[in-house]
């Protein structure tokens, strides 16, 4: 059995995924506000590459079913409905609806997982049953590949820390298991920091967020196990 980290998503195409388990991690924002948005009952969640793309992913669908939502530089993308936070996430927003979704760093990499089987969407608020789900994957394939978002196509220490969570996670008990180097410096990482809060809030990210006054972002997206939802990704739609 066999685990291999990608820091970022940067040269990865379907082909290098095929028939292996997957699971994308942007903890600050995209997969922590798709696994909410889901929670609390959108119908599914489109990622997009870019804001263009999403605009023109929507136009194809019914528009009273179909919100936009994305971000740049951590803000809302102007005329959009909603921006990348997990708390704009709400029953009353996205119950029933599909959520067109464009944001710097998470959907490029949602979109870059495509291949995999299964590509599943994770985060600390769905962390327990992720690591269960992705266990399943594991000895299911025989090999898992974390895909982290990063930030600006550069290492982001809040989603390799998660990478190392959940490599611990799902390692217990497997006597043998390969990690690629990146996989075992995502788990040696995970003795910097005390806790969730720690990783999240000491990273570049939060401090982005903060600057456009989103730190309460932070503070949700290290809320472990909030929910139990773990969204998979599949024909250009995550349910």
């Amino acid at each position: 059995m066999r685990i291999d980290v990608h820091f970022t998503p940067a040269g990865l195409v379907a082909g290098d995924l095929a028939g292996r388990g997957v699971v994308v991690i942007d903890a600050l924002r995209a997969t922590t506000t798709v696994i909410t948005a889901l929670a609390n009952g959108a119908k599914a969640v489109i990622p997009a590459a870019s804001s263009e793309e999403a605009v023109r992913l929507a136009s194809n669908l019914e528009k009273d079913g179909v919100v936009l939502a994305g971000e740049r530089k951590s803000v809302k993308i102007e005329g959009f409905a909603l921006g990348n936070s997990p708390r704009e996430m709400t029953a009353a927003a996205v119950g029933g609806k599909t959520i067109v979704l464009a944001t710097t760093n998470g959907t490029p990499a949602l979109v870059a997982a495509q291949g995999g089987d299964p590509v599943l969407v994770g985060a600390p608020v769905n962390f327990k049953a992720l690591a269960e789900r992705a266990r399943a994957a594991l000895a299911g394939r025989g090999d898992l590949v974390i895909v982290c978002a990063g930030r600006d196509k550069q290492f982001a220490i809040e989603d390799a820390y998660t990478a190392g969570r959940l490599i611990k996670a799902v390692k217990k008990g497997i006597r043998k298991l390969a990690l690629n180097d990146a996989a075992r410096a995502a788990a040696a990482l995970t003795t910097e920091f005390a806790n969730w809060e720690e990783a999240l809030e000491e990273s570049e990210a939060a401090r982005q967020l903060a600057d456009v006054d989103l730190s309460a972002d932070v503070g949700f997206a290290a809320r472990a196990d909030l929910f139990s939802v773990v969204p998979a990704y599949a024909d250009r739609r995550i349910t």
